[in-house]
């Protein structure tokens, strides 16, 4: 059942404490970015700082995964959220204590004569089956664009990604759901991305931290030292940018480098969230598709698929805040230093927690002076890209997320929907007359 860490992937350093680390197994799914909280809290000792000794170990069916956690195999499993909700569903005692994918990982790639989604009008998309992530993610789309699956768009089953880009080469379908990193590869071959699933709003369980309610009764300590690591992991890929990057390298092996700055960049940085709660809403999304085919899930409530009270104390207790805030200080203090002069050596580069770090960690003081330098070069273009919101650019633009109405308003022609604007689209960004209000 279980696949140990393959070799090669050393351990790192035993800390020297009295009190003895306790062993602890726990199982990722796949390799893909979306695993990158556990490989980081192993590979840079956060498991260990906190108590823990940890074999970590490769579970690629959510059913195992399931029985492994049952027969206390591993204590922990970075899973897909489908196999947990149906699980419990069945009376089975497994539950999501954090969310470190709260929405799908696909871009949506078409031909690039498609330039508008209302362009898909009488084309042909794939999806691996009927009842699948993909079919799920196609049907969404389709849906918050206006368009008909079956009568608006013709959707054929026709399987795995490679087999989907071979239809798209083929010029047999027009579109399809693609996942991060291979998105790079289907834009070199000449496709376009024309959303992605969080610009349509799409909250999902793509991925989640899982242990038993008998574990949780039985050593809460346990809990709350393994989530622990996992917020400390996040926090460490997020602003160390050229280490988590090695990391990444190491477990998905063979993928270009520009894969991996995508893989870093569109899954760590922009979908998991430093405070990792699961998503009550997507859960509900997900017990609306199962409802059609188990009765459970039409009265089921999605707080019974969860246990949020050790994030929440974790939490409260501010650990997390100051995590980032210590990040933001040590930015804005090299933010503050001279410039280097033209003979600089190679210890005067740029941090690359500085270049990269995200404006939700950034200290209130350093905002003003980025969002001034934005306001003045306002009115201005602007062609959207993967990921973007109108409540996004309002905070890139404005300083507030609140102030999204008006880019809303000055491309009212445009944009028929403010939840769901789409890749290469030109928008306008006004100038904000309101600015200190």
């Amino acid at each position: 059942m279980l696949a140990a860490l393959s070799p090669g992937v050393a351990r790192p350093a035993e800390r020297s404490q009295e009190q003895p680390l306790e062993k602890v197994r726990i199982a990722y799914s796949s390799i893909s970015g979306n695993q990158v909280p556990a490989w980081v809290a192993y590979e840079k000792g956060f498991f260990r700082k906190n108590g823990l000794d940890v074999e970590l170990v490769f579970i690629e069916s959510g059913t195992k995964a399931v029985n492994a956690l049952l027969s206390g195999d591993v204590a922990f499993s970075q899973m897909a959220g489908p196999s947990v909700i149906q699980s419990n569903l069945q009376g089975l005692d497994v539950v999501v204590i954090a969310g470190f994918l709260n929405t799908m990982d696909y871009q949506l790639i078409v031909h690039d004569s498609i330039t508008r989604p209302d362009q898909l009008k009488g084309k042909i998309m794939a999806v691996s089956r009927f009842g699948s992530s993909s079919d799920f993610a196609t049907r969404y789309a389709l849906d918050k664009y206006g368009l008909v699956p079956g009568k608006d768009v013709t959707i054929l089953e026709i399987g795995s990604q490679p087999a989907r880009f071979a239809a798209l080469e083929a010029g047999s379908i027009h579109g399809a759901m693609v996942a991060i990193p291979l998105t790079l590869k289907a834009k070199k071959l000449g496709f376009r991305a024309l959303a992605d699933l969080q610009m349509l709003g799409l909250e999902y369980q793509h991925t989640a931290l899982v242990t038993t309610q008998s574990l949780i009764k039985s050593k809460p300590y346990l809990v709350r030292n393994a989530l622990r690591a996992f917020v400390e992991a996040i926090h460490f890929y997020k602003t160390r940018r050229k280490e988590a990057l090695a990391i990444l390298k190491k477990y998905l092996r063979d993928v270009e480098p520009e894969a991996l700055e995508e893989t870093y960049e569109a899954i760590g940085l922009a979908l998991i969230p430093e405070k990792p709660y699961p998503t009550l809403r997507g859960i509900q999304i997900m017990l609306k598709e199962l409802a059609t085919k188990d009765p459970k899930a039409r009265i089921a409530r999605p707080e019974q698929f969860v246990d949020t009270s050790f994030l929440k104390e974790l939490d409260s207790s501010g650990f997390i805040d100051r995590l980032y805030k210590s990040t933001a200080v040590a930015a804005a203090r090299e933010e503050a230093r001279p410039a280097p002069s033209a003979s600089a050596g190679p210890k005067d580069k740029v941090s690359p927690v500085r270049a990269k770090i995200k404006p939700a960690v950034v200290l209130p003081a350093a905002k003003p002076a980025s969002t001034g330098a934005r306001a003045s070069s306002l009115p201005q273009a602007y062609t959207a890209r993967p990921g973007d919101t109108l409540s996004r650019l309002a905070r890139q633009f404005y300083g507030s997320t609140h102030k999204w109405p008006k880019i809303y308003q000055a491309n009212a022609k445009t944009v028929k929907n403010p939840n769901y604007i789409y890749i290469g689209q030109e928008l306008l960004i006004p100038a904000d007359d309101a600015a200190g209000r």
